[in-house]
């Protein structure tokens, strides 16, 4: 048996400046709605974490704060030795205020204007932001296509490969001999690769033996980053906070000077760490709960829409709390399907279009059951309604 934590428990979210709940309009255009979107969970942290924050609330003081600590570094290794059975050199470790951060800093170091990177299809949408909005060339290729992979990682131009593990928004989970694959392929075309490994913590059992690989287990001599951050799976992104691993001890430095220095980041927010640290020691009962519950939610959605259009064959991600869903062989367009979503059944799920894959959604059930069953609902009317009157009157 588990520890007793409860995630059935509804946590009124609104008027706390959340993008989740108080942000809705800024995408959707309407207030109110009830949202499966930005992923980010429903559910306080583990105790075990609030009990560390109140502990260093406690004491009253926040000076500047140093994050190269052992106290630090020494659970980040606990937590790779006991989850991932992997050794970690901590002498490898960054630390940066967010993945996405991290991200920008490593694509500034390693690429020009005008170069290309590279990222699995669908994407998440802010990987297409750091990238273009830096001026590189986001060059997109078919998840699992890894001819198509090579294709792109042997142009001449392009110079790094942006790694999703597991990938966002499709829940995949690569296995050893896929990134060792194109850790060769990387290598051999000279590209770098920054492996984003922020829902690493969430890969389900569903009994085929899928286990997150870190890219620290396959990364050969060529150049490579892996940046993420406890704040996904223990539901505390509101801290900022985030760490990494470089091989290159000369891209180490930079990277660290450029945070330091250029950015200004030398003081980390000492409740990331607190929190960091808390998690990586005290917390792996609660996650494994919280995981196992979202299993639940997500299984609710498999059996949901079996029934209601088994054509779609949907099973649940092999990582992750957002449900991708192809609804193109349902033939149901999806700016009618937002249409109905928003203004009949109010409520904000993510379109496919936001990463590239019109015709899919996004739904988002990191959520007491209670919510993910109406959001499910709410979607199975939508697209019968449309399916029976295409203009959704």
């Amino acid at each position: 048996m588990g520890a007793p934590y409860d995630f059935d428990t509804v946590v009124d979210r609104r008027g706390t400046w959340c993008v989740q709940w108080d942000g809705v309009a800024d995408r959707f255009g309407v207030d109110g709605l009830l949202p499966f979107t930005i992923s980010d969970m429903d559910f306080a942290t583990a105790p075990e974490v609030l009990a560390a924050l109140r502990a260093r609330l406690d004491h009253g003081v926040f000076g500047y704060t140093t994050w190269w600590q052992e106290d630090f570094r020494s659970a980040i290794a606990h937590w790779y030795a006991t989850r991932y059975g992997t050794e970690i050199d901590t002498g490898q470790l960054v630390y940066g205020p967010s993945v996405l951060s991290q991200l920008s800093q490593l694509l500034q170091m390693w690429t020009g204007e005008g170069d290309g990177v590279v990222v699995h299809t669908p994407v998440y949408d802010g990987f297409r932001k750091a990238i273009t909005g830096l001026g590189r060339e986001l060059r997109g290729v078919p998840v699992g296509d890894e001819e198509a992979l090579e294709r792109e990682l042997a142009r001449p131009d392009a110079k790094v490969l942006v790694l999703c593990s597991p990938h966002n928004p499709t829940g995949r989970v690569w296995t050893a001999d896929e990134l060792a694959r194109t850790a060769a392929l990387a290598e051999r075309y000279g590209v770098a690769v920054i492996s984003d490994e922020i829902h690493a913590d969430f890969v389900h059992d569903d009994g085929a033996g899928r286990v997150h690989v870190p890219w620290t287990r396959v990364a050969g001599e060529g150049r490579w980053a892996l940046i993420t951050s406890g704040s996904k799976a223990f539901n505390f992104p509101a801290l900022t906070g985030s760490y990494g691993f470089l091989g290159d001890p000369g891209d180490r430095a930079e990277f660290l000077r450029r945070m330091e220095t250029a950015e200004g980041l030398a003081s980390p927010a000492v409740l990331s760490l607190t929190a960091h640290i808390a998690a990586y020691r005290e917390g792996a009962a609660w996650l494994d709960a919280v995981r196992s519950y979202v299993a639940g939610n997500l299984a609710y959605v498999a059996e949901r829409l079996g029934a209601a259009f088994p054509e779609l064959g949907w099973v649940p991600p092999q990582a992750g709390y957002l449900a991708w869903i192809d609804l193109r062989p349902l033939g149901v367009e999806e700016s009618a399907l937002q249409r109905v979503l928003v203004e009949r059944e109010k409520v904000a799920i993510m379109g496919g279009s936001v990463y590239g894959a019109p015709g899919f959604v996004r739904l988002n059930v990191g959520c007491p059951r209670e919510k993910a069953v109406r959001g499910v609902e709410a979607l199975v009317r939508a697209v019968e309604s449309l399916r029976s009157s295409p203009s959704g009157d």
